[in-house]
């Protein structure tokens, strides 16, 4: 299990533990985290799971593939650097931490 902080645009923070095989939106959005919308339910159509990935501790999640990064285009806010879908974060195996930054909005 990892541990997942989302920090928010008002410098607001939640911790999340986080079992192996859920993506960091399916556990936002499970656990009422505001700033991750994840209207396609995680099917990568909608890019309303934004965020910012600020730090990792442990095992790096999965790169961007071809598809986010097409998807990254059609974020609210401008995407940066280290955007990425959380839909696409899946956590594995193993302990961890990750630190995600939310955008100010998703639509």
């Amino acid at each position: 299990m990892a541990q997942v902080t989302f920090s928010d645009a008002n410098g607001h923070q939640s911790v999340l533990d986080v079992p192996s095989g859920t993506s960091i939106m399916e556990a936002a959005v499970d656990n009422g985290i505001d700033g991750i919308d994840g209207q396609c339910g995680g099917r990568l159509i909608c890019a309303t799971c934004h965020v910012f990935v600020e730090a990792v501790e442990g095992p790096a999640p999965p790169g961007l593939d071809a598809d986010e990064d097409d998807m990254l285009d059609y974020t609210a806010v401008q995407r940066r650097p280290n955007s990425r879908l959380s839909c696409r974060l899946v956590m594995g195996d193993g302990p961890g931490a990750l630190v995600v930054g939310l955008p100010d909005t998703q639509t």
